[in-house]
């Protein structure tokens, strides 16, 4: 008999999740799909869950269907430690999101049969922190992603990489429960990588200072501990915005990410937002500064599941910018850019007619790349020493930023250089590769 989860979006009730001898399927509900229905002369209220999964009444099969699912989860070794704790199989993608499909990114909530989500305005949604409790919290989270298994949590974050769903208000921080909506992500810092709050709390600052559209980030300390507390864009007060990522919305499952395990290319990226945004000009000027801001300041884990589309009253949009980190300024982390600029994977290859063949696949002009380009990289260097100086008057100081101001000068020298001369083919300070 084929177990089921309950498909929420928006609060509204659109479909079922079912697992049959461990595969996945999923199919919109009646009553969903007659809200779309064609005919009756008014605008639809029925939205599809993903790009990869359009409405229609047959059910989708385990292929089509996992991709989108999957990406709601945890992965890697966190993955791992929330199937031990649930004590089910990491490949149980089912079991995973009925023990934390209850606030996942998005508007998104996986109940069982028979289960509403939480009324927003319901009492003792929020199990608030003290210091001594959020010191604790920092302490599990390597060891329990997500906080999986404590009573009323059933919360989900796709990535690699440790975070949490909180309630922040002020300077209190809170959990939410029984699937009430969250309004901060809380980013402790990356085991191995030297100052990671402070790189990507500057990186994200300084693709502010560039005037990005990027998602709001504050750097905390509670005792002698720093955290990273990212603003959900997805998030409007008691309120949710839908989201997916690429790899959901073109169907890639999380674990082939990468361009180079079959996850999605540049081109096919620049695709989708012309397929799914309208008027979608704004949108895709909006990823080119985005792919050149990650390739610029050493962002090499730009991956499919880092860009999104956010689903607003007025149509699909480009989500703001989010997971911005210098990863190029540790030396074991791998010199491989996540997706290809034309022909290369390292920056330190990347010459003019890589960037003249990256906008040729994504179908851009190649004048007005490079005028973008050569833009960022003329102006990235004041803005990097003006951010890390306003960085150290907050008491935001840290070597590592010293290091990424340098990385960044290296990378647009370079860039500027390689871009304005006739046959260009500069060697790279190993630093900067």
């Amino acid at each position: 008999m084929a177990k089921q989860l309950e498909v929420w979006l928006l609060g509204a009730h659109i479909g079922t999740l079912a697992q049959l001898d461990g595969r996945l399927s999923f199919g919109y509900a009646a009553e969903w799909l007659a809200k779309g229905a064609a005919g009756d002369g008014l605008k639809t209220e029925a939205v599809p869950l993903s790009q990869s999964l359009p409405l229609r009444t047959e059910p989708f099969d385990d292929r089509t269907t996992r991709p989108f699912f999957a990406g709601l989860l945890p992965e890697g070794d966190k993955r791992k430690l929330v199937a031990q704790a649930l004590q089910v199989s990491r490949q149980n993608d089912f079991a995973l999101l009925d023990g934390i499909g209850g606030e996942c990114a998005g508007a998104v909530t996986l109940l069982e049969p028979g289960q509403t989500p939480a009324l927003i305005d319901a009492p003792d949604t929020v199990r608030w922190l003290d210091d001594a409790q959020l010191l604790a919290v920092l302490d599990e989270m390597p060891q329990r992603p997500m906080l999986v298994g404590d009573e009323g949590l059933r919360l989900s974050l796709a990535g690699a990489q440790d975070k949490l769903p909180v309630v922040a208000e002020g300077e209190r921080i809170g959990l939410p429960l029984f699937g009430s909506p969250s309004s901060h992500i809380l980013k402790p810092p990356i085991a191995g990588a030297e100052g990671s709050v402070f790189n990507e709390g500057f990186c994200m600052a300084l693709a502010a200072a560039l005037k990005l559209d990027v998602a709001k980030t504050q750097i905390h300390q509670v005792g002698a501990r720093q955290y990273l507390l990212v603003e959900r864009y997805d998030r409007h007060g008691q309120s949710r915005l839908h989201q997916e990522d690429f790899c959901q919305a073109l169907g890639t499952a999380p674990e082939t990410k990468y361009q180079n395990e079959g996850g999605p290319n540049l081109a096919q990226s620049f695709e989708l937002l012309r397929r799914a945004t309208r008027p979608s000009a704004p949108h895709i000027l909006k990823l080119l500064d985005f792919v050149v801001f990650n390739a610029l300041i050493g962002n090499h884990d730009a991956h499919g599941k880092n860009f999104s589309l956010l689903y607003t009253p007025k149509g699909a949009v480009l989500a703001p910018l989010y997971d911005a980190l210098c990863t190029a300024v540790y030396p074991r982390l791998t010199d491989k850019m996540a997706m290809k600029i034309g022909s290369k994977y390292k920056f330190s290859e990347v010459q003019a007619r890589h960037w003249e063949q990256f906008a040729i696949d994504a179908v851009l002009s190649p004048a007005q790349v490079k005028k973008r380009i050569l833009d960022m990289a003329r102006r990235l260097p004041a803005l990097a020493s003006a951010t890390r100086a306003r960085f150290e008057a907050q008491g935001n100081s840290h070597p590592i930023l010293a290091q990424i101001v340098t990385l960044i000068d290296q990378r647009c020298a370079l860039t500027i250089r390689r871009l304005t001369a006739s046959n260009a083919d500069d060697g790279l300070p190993t630093q900067a590769s």
